[in-house]
This record gives C-alpha cells, sequence and structure tokens, in this order.
C-alpha cells in the first residue's frame, strides 16, 4: 500500500523523506516558499556514508520509486494525508504559517509521528505520573500544542545525525551518523499498522549503485515500550549541551571524551531518571556504545551552533529534564550549569537583537 505522508521540515525531515521514497510512498516536505520552488524544480539530495567506503552515497530524489513534491504550510490540507511527520526543531511550530497549519492538523485527528529531540507536549501525557503543565516553560511557545489528542502523537528518537554541507543548496543534506529512528507506538492498532508497514517498506527497499543493488542505512524501527525515545536525553545531556561553554563551543567529540569518567556519571544519571519514569534497561543505550559512537562526532551540537549564531530560542531539552527531574525529586549538579550557561547565553542573545542601529548619519556625526 501507498502511504500519503506529509514531513515537516525539508532539512532533517528529507533523511526520513528519502527513506519513506525508496519504500516507494508519497511524501510531501513543508517548507519555506523558496526552498520549495527549489526542492520542486530540482528535488532533493541526501548523502548517506556507507561501512567499508571512503566516500558517501548521494541519492536523489528523482531516482526514487516514490514521489516527492513541496509546499508551504498555507497551502497544506492535513486531511489529504495518512500520517503527518513533524520535523522541526520545537521553535520553529510557533512561526507564521506553522502555527495555523498546526491548529489544522490537530482538527484532522491524524496520526502524528515526531522526529524531535524536545518531545511534543501532548506525547507527554502518556508517560505516566508527570505533571505536564508545569513542564510548560520549558517550551518556546506551549499553545502550539493545544487541541492534540495524546493518543494520536508519538515520538521517534532522532538518533540519525544529519547536517546541511555549507556549501550546498538547501535541498542536499548529509548524513553524519547514520542510526536508525526509534519510534514508540500509537495508542491506535489502526495507527500502529501504518508504522509497522512502513517499517517493513523502509527496511526491504534498496537503492542501485554503479549495476549493484546495495541496502542504504536508517531504518525505522518501531517499539512498543513509549519510553524508547527517551533514550535520546542520556546522551542530550551528556554530549550535545554540553558542547556549550561560557564564551566558546566544543565538539560532541570532546564534550564526552574530554572527561569521559564526568561523561559517564552523567549519562548514567539521565539513564536512572528515564528508569524513575517507567523506563527498562532494554529502552535505553549502554554509555559505551554512545561514547563509541560520540568519538566520531567532530562537530559541535545544533543547540551549541545555533546559541553561537545568535539564536533566540533553542530546543530546551536541558531545561525539560531538569523540571522533570524536579518532579522525581532528584537533581544533576552538572544539567543546573548547563541550564544557566544555555539561559545566559539565549538573554545575550536576545539583548543583542534589541540594541538599536544606528543609522549611518548619526554615526558620522559622532
Amino acid at each position: 500500500m501507498q502511504y500519503n505522508i506529509l514531513i515537516l521540515g525539508a532539512s532533517y525531515g528529507s533523511l526520513l523523506g528519502t527513506k519513506l521514497l525508496m519504500a516507494g510512498h508519497r511524501v510531501s516536505l513543508v517548507c519555506t516558499a523558496p526552498t520549495a520552488r527549489l526542492i520542486s524544480r530540482e528535488g532533493t539530495r541526501v548523502r548517506f556514508p556507507l561501512r567499508d567506503q571512503p566516500l558517501p552515497v548521494e541519492i536523489a530524489s528523482r531516482d526514487l520509486p516514490g514521489v516527492l513534491s513541496a509546499t508551504t504550510p498555507d497551502a497544506v490540507d492535513p486531511a489529504a494525508y495518512d500520517l503527518i511527520v513533524l520535523g522541526m526543531q520545537e521553535p520553529q511550530y510557533g512561526s507564521q504559517g506553522v502555527r495555523g497549519l498546526m491548529r489544522r492538523i490537530a482538527r484532522s485527528r491524524k496520526p502524528c509521528l515526531a522526529i524531535m529531540n524536545m518531545p511534543p507536549l501532548p506525547y507527554l501525557r502518556r508517560l505516566p505520573g508527570l505533571a505536564v503543565d508545569a513542564l510548560k516553560g520549558s517550551y518556546t511557545d506551549p499553545s502550539v500544542w493545544e487541541g492534540f489528542d495524546p493518543a494520536l502523537i508519538t515520538l521517534a528518537s532522532p538518533d540519525p545525525q544529519a547536517f546541511r554541507p555549507p556549501e550546498s543548496a538547501k535541498n542536499v543534506l548529509q548524513v553524519g551518523l547514520p542510526t536508525n529512528f526509534k519510534a514508540a507506538r500509537f495508542e491506535s492498532d489502526e495507527h500502529n499498522a501504518i508504522l509497522r508497514q512502513l517499517e517493513a517498506d523502509i527496511d526491504a527497499a534498496r537503492f542501485s549503485v554503479d549495476g549493484t543493488t546495495i541496502e542504504i542505512p536508517v531504518k525505522l524501527k518501531v517499539h512498543d515500550s513509549v519510553f524508547v525515545p527517551l533514550a535520546k536525553w542520556p546522551m542530550l545531556i551528556a554530549g550535545n549541551y554540553r558542547c556549550v561553554r561560557a564564551h566558546d563551543m566544543i565538539p560532541i567529540r570532546d564534550a564526552v571524551h574530554g572527561n569521559l569518567d564526568l561523561s559517564r556519571r552523567v549519562y548514567e544519571w539521565a539513564v536512572g531518571l528515564c528508569m524513575t519514569l517507567g523506563a527498562d534497561g532494554g529502552d535505553l543505550v549502554p554509555f559505551e556504545k554512545y561514547a563509541k559512537a560520540a568519538a566520531g562526532l567532530g562537530k559541535p551540537s545544533s543547540a551549541a551552533r545555533a546559541l553561537f549564531g545568535g539564536a533566540e530560542h533553542i530546543e530546551r531539552v536541558d531545561s525539560l529534564v531538569q523540571r522533570i527531574a524536579w518532579q522525581c525529586g532528584t537533581e544533576c549538579a552538572v544539567l543546573e550549569g548547563i541550564v544557566e550557561l544555555v539561559d545566559a547565553r539565549l538573554q545575550k542573545n536576545r539583548v543583542k537583537s534589541e540594541e538599536p542601529v544606528l543609522e549611518l548619519e548619526a554615526l558620522q556625526s559622532a
């Protein structure tokens, strides 16, 4: 069966989109008007690293059996789709045009799969024992999530890491760490059937390179446990957010391996928090496996790059985990320091953006 799938976010979303196109499905990417025109004209190109191969393989959407389109938020009718993928960073959902689309998605009652580090607020309502309203302060605009039925939202841990090469156009994505999307189940058997079919279709898809049929990494793995996507939290706290320092940023590799013993303690504290919420050991990733993967991550995290690029809002998984920990009666001194550093950098960025720009004439007369 061919599904119609809407993906909000043409950058990271094009990674899962390419895998779905390889499996023969119809994919529509939601993005800005210039990017939509570019993708409509040229398609997308995603570069995947292959084991034992010196160069990545580039997969163009036009070479795949599925059908790709691109559109702007205002032009989307959510009712036309079988599944909606939320592939943008959390602050973007309140932006102009996207906010209205989110309201229409909530009213459509279509199943939504989030591939976000920051879990949608309605998804947190599926986790037992959390006072979710007390967590809203970690979100850029929590009102974006009003009207969504928690039963219709699930979450996949966005473990695959990818970036847009700085010299490339906006329809090009480079995969840095080709791991899998680990998705929690929906509450409905009907919606779980969609996920299971996509999982099987992606797993079976192959790509031909120079006449040789090969398997391309990055799969969709569906799990019964709603806690599986939380496996990303220890990674983010021990690695991604520790890239942020008072005056500069460092690569994830250095954040983790610069003091491996401290990284282990922070990671295992976050694992313990996830287990307090209800996860078990099988839902989570051992520190040794994460540390091995982190050794190959030679760039600062996207959160750190955004902060030092002047962003006034970023995904605040650090703050969210802090608030959840407080509810569970625990805290981590390293995480408390991270939150303070991120808060300070965001405040600095916001103050800088409010500084008046002097006119040329005033500068000349000074």
